[in-house]
């Protein structure tokens, strides 16, 4: 009689049992040929990452209620694939190119994605061996990469016509919206994707004249000058006894010459820098909510190449730290700037790439939720949708 091993080897076993299950076709739906189809797409995960606890859980969960639905006599598929992570496959090549010495745009659209794929078949079965190895049950010979090889390939054309098709029921718009944008990337990348880090830095005051009694002013602090060139107003909170008579005067934005309003926010902080503060919509999260709530014009001064734009006139071209350099200067040649003190921020970088990341205005599209959210509601209402813990619904409305 064998000796029983003191503990389980799960490499001595597991994989020959898979791979027992997988050649036996036992994952497919022709299975259960004339059962209920039961279909499930994986969730992709990004094909530059390992699979975390998160992505063990959802699959292993998931792939239980599938095999319970085979058990039933259910036509059952389960979906496999991975996602290609632009933004992360990206930043890996361009590592590669530079100890070539070049960069994405010397190769061109086409020979880019080619590296790509080139890439994926080196690398890319990473996250599928471990899906395997949990034994997740997917038939593998379905299995989809969301990176087409062209515009003609299977999975492009779906894509297009998903995105056609919401477009048409007007379930998908397009609109400006303030992003985290990545001058090194060339793209606009989620808040998970942002690293905020403390920074040493300086927190300037500017000086704003009155467009009526020019030699009086108020001050403004910020830690980023440059974004001045933008500003579209002043704001203060409408508490703050300091500014309560000054709302509704106008200032002459220096350097600029433009006339901009002092207006009154709950928004603004009293107790940061002197309490009124610079708006400019285009390139910071609050003054963009303050800029859609009064109205005012979004200027945007700052480039996606990290320039100046020509709405930045005489500094347009420049770098963002030569602009900064040059717009102090200017200042304080014309008397419009203050106290400067060293001043510790958190500054957002890019999670891939660690460059500093510049918030501006981009066009976006968005998915108009008011129609999808009613039905989703009226399921839990009618009991079609059960959530557990109950007191999670609460949440989930």
């Amino acid at each position: 009689m064998p000796k029983l091993e003191k503990a389980y080897n799960a490499k001595k076993y597991e994989e020959k049992i898979y791979d027992a299950w997988n050649k036996g076709g036992f994952f497919k739906p022709e299975i259960n040929s004339k059962g209920k189809p039961f279909g499930v797409v994986i969730p992709p995960p990004n094909i530059t990452g390992e699979l975390h606890l998160g992505h063990a859980l959802c699959n292993t969960i998931k792939d239980i209620i599938l095999r319970y639905r085979r058990m039933l006599g259910e036509k059952v598929l389960y979906v496999p694939g991975t996602d290609h992570a632009g933004i992360a496959t990206q930043t890996v090549i361009e590592k590669e190119l530079e100890k070539e010495g070049k960069k994405r745009e010397d190769l061109g659209r086409e020979k880019f994605i080619k590296k790509a794929w080139e890439w994926k078949e080196k690398y890319g079965s990473q996250i599928t061996d471990q899906l395997k190895r949990l034994g997740i049950s997917c038939d593998w010979e379905r299995e989809k990469f969301t990176l087409g090889r062209s515009p003609e390939s299977e999975i492009n054309k779906a894509v297009n016509k998903a995105f056609v098709t919401l477009y048409n029921n007007k379930l998908i718009y397009r609109g400006d919206y303030l992003v985290n944008w990545c001058p090194r990337c060339g793209t606009a990348i989620s808040d998970l994707e942002v690293d905020y880090k403390d920074v040493k830095g300086k927190l300037w005051e500017l000086k704003y004249p009155f467009k009526d009694n020019p030699k009086n002013f108020v001050t403004v602090a910020t830690t980023r000058p440059e974004t001045m060139l933008g500003d579209t107003a002043v704001a203060v909170n409408p508490k703050d006894k300091r500014y309560k008579n000054l709302v509704g005067k106008t200032l002459i934005l220096p350097l600029m010459k433009r006339e901009i309003p002092i207006i009154a926010d709950e928004l603004v902080d009293q107790g940061f820098g002197t309490g009124a503060v610079k708006v400019t919509p285009a390139h910071d999260p609050n003054d963009f909510e303050i800029g859609k709530k009064h109205k005012l014009d979004f200027v945007k001064v700052i480039g996606e190449d990290g320039k100046m734009t020509k709405l930045a006139g005489n500094y347009s071209s420049l770098s963002i730290a030569e602009a900064r350099k040059k717009v102090l200067e200017d200042l304080e040649k014309n008397s419009f700037l203050g106290n400067e003190k060293d001043y510790l921020h958190s500054v957002g970088h890019c999670q891939r790439c660690d460059e500093v990341i510049e918030p501006l205005t981009s066009k976006q599209w968005f998915v108009k939720m008011k129609p999808l959210v009613k039905p989703a509601i009226k399921a839990m209402r009618d009991n079609k949708i059960k959530v557990q813990p109950k007191r999670f619904e609460k949440i989930y409305f």
